[in-house]
């Protein structure tokens, strides 16, 4: 059999893979990139774009319900056409993933990007369509894929992920969500504003990942308002003629679609791993360091969704520039990860930034709140519901981290995020500029509040300015 051979082979063209080739490329390193599947990143094909794009649609459509307060007339007769929002919703998606090929795969040659799906034949073999492949570094980027239960996959085309949802040509009158993470919310509470009866079921208590319970009760009763949530049970499907039966903890509604958000399995168990001596752990993942992303001690690294820690974008991008670094180099090098930053676009916004309250010890931090009811601007805004919780070291003031579900939480994420990883202080916080009226101004609240229990103080009046010398 023919052999090519190889300085780094990168396994998926997603985001992780083409960061990882944005490093590899210029090295002068010979490689090949390799792409089973569709082609096109998840987050422009069937993650963070659409899903977006769907949330904007319905967030513009559920707005109409408070134009009456402006003395706006005809708002109630305001109706969608839900086949025209779908082909609005997959024509922008399909822009965004042609955006990504025409600036990466499509000005690879067939020797540098092939398609096919790559299994180990040994720890330096790989083998797709036929040809094998000799790489003495191999980066996977492989991503991951939805988690349906088994006993689902009997309901055919009546059960839903992220893979089919956006090539819906008619909304159903009634789907259940079953897994209310940042998947589950986004278009869950989509879809219900769109019109869809929405009911949603999570074995957790909580909603979004959220673990502190005065962010979560906020957010529970929010997004409550849009389609009602059973929580603390897992869900049951059953079939009743052409509908499915959904049960939890006493609860159970009928539904004609099931939105299946219970995660995703990293893409490792069907290219034959084994055969490379790496173990999977319970996980679906191998032993790696994220701060090099070599798997032990071998010349394999892992980036990207696949390694079941970080699935966000940004994080996607510095894993496959640390993977394609070390790729590459005679030394491997550990790198510093970006403070932690997760955003989800429901409404109110829920977001985690640093560290999280299940992760504090309540005897050495103080912790600022701000509700965002007489929030000016968003009680203009029509959006004043929503609280935001900033952490902080009791004794020096540092700001370690932050849960919120707020109106324009992304922009409040972003300033705090930046914040932490500066390492700066309540106090010095507080002496940057803050204008009126803004949503910045509920941030300000917050830590004013933590500023009353942190030791540190700043010299002066807390908002003093620092003289100026000539």
């Amino acid at each position: 059999m023919n052999e090519k051979k190889v300085d780094v082979a990168i396994l998926g063209s997603g985001s992780a893979g083409l960061y990882a080739l944005g490093k590899v490329r210029p090295s002068g390193k010979s490689f090949v990139l390799i792409n089973g599947g569709t082609a096109g990143t998840t987050c422009a094909r069937v993650g963070c774009m659409p899903s977006k794009a769907m949330i904007q649609v319905a967030e513009d459509y559920h707005r109409r319900g408070i134009l009456g307060r402006y003395g706006v007339d005809g708002h109630e007769q305001l109706e969608l056409n839900g086949e025209e929002a779908m082909e609005h919703i997959r024509d922008l998606r399909d822009t965004f993933v042609d955006r990504v090929l025409s600036n990466s795969t499509d000005n690879l040659s067939d020797e540098l990007f092939i398609e096919g799906y790559a299994s180990f034949v040994d720890p330096h073999t790989l083998e797709v369509n036929g040809q094998r492949i000799r790489a003495e570094k191999i980066i996977i980027a492989t991503g991951t894929r939805p988690l349906i239960p088994g006993p689902w996959r009997a309901f055919g085309d009546r059960i839903l992920t992220t893979d089919q949802i956006f090539e819906l040509e008619q909304l159903p009158a009634s789907l259940a969500v079953v897994g209310l993470g940042v998947i589950g919310l986004e278009i869950g509470q989509s879809l219900a504003r769109l019109g869809v009866e929405v009911t949603g079921f999570d074995m957790l208590q909580t909603i979004g990942g959220l673990d502190d319970p005065d962010v979560a009760k906020v957010a529970m009763e929010a997004i409550g308002k849009d389609f009602p949530m059973h929580l603390g049970a897992a869900a049951e499907i059953s079939e009743e003629g052409e509908k499915l039966r959904v049960s939890a903890a006493g609860q159970s509604v009928l539904v004609d679609k099931v939105l299946a958000s219970l995660g995703r399995r990293p893409n490792l168990d069907n290219m034959a791993i084994e055969n490379a001596g790496i173990e999977l752990g319970e996980s679906g993942t191998p032993a790696f360091d994220p701060s090099t992303m070599q798997v032990e001690n071998s010349h394999i690294f892992l980036a990207g969704d696949i390694t079941g820690e970080r699935a966000l974008l940004h994080e996607a991008g510095d894993e496959g520039r640390i993977a394609g670094h070390n790729a590459t180099s005679d030394k491997i090098s550990a790198f510093r990860r970006k403070v932690p930053l997760s955003i989800n676009f429901c409404d109110p916004n829920i977001c985690h930034v640093g560290a999280r309250w299940s992760e504090l010890d309540p005897d050495t931090t103080a912790v600022g709140t701000v509700n965002f009811a007489p929030v000016g601007r968003a009680l203009i805004m029509g959006k004043n519901r929503g609280i935001l919780k900033v952490y902080a070291d009791r004794q020096s003031g540092r700001l370690l981290g932050s849960e919120m579900a707020c109106p324009k939480g992304e922009n409040l994420a972003h300033l705090l995020a930046w914040s932490i990883q500066q390492e700066l202080t309540v106090g010095r916080l507080l002496q940057m500029p803050f204008y009126h009226p803004v949503i910045e101004e509920a941030l300000q609240a917050a830590l004013y509040d933590c500023y009353t229990k942190v030791e540190a103080r700043n010299q002066g009046a807390i908002t003093e300015l620092a003289p100026l010398t000539v």
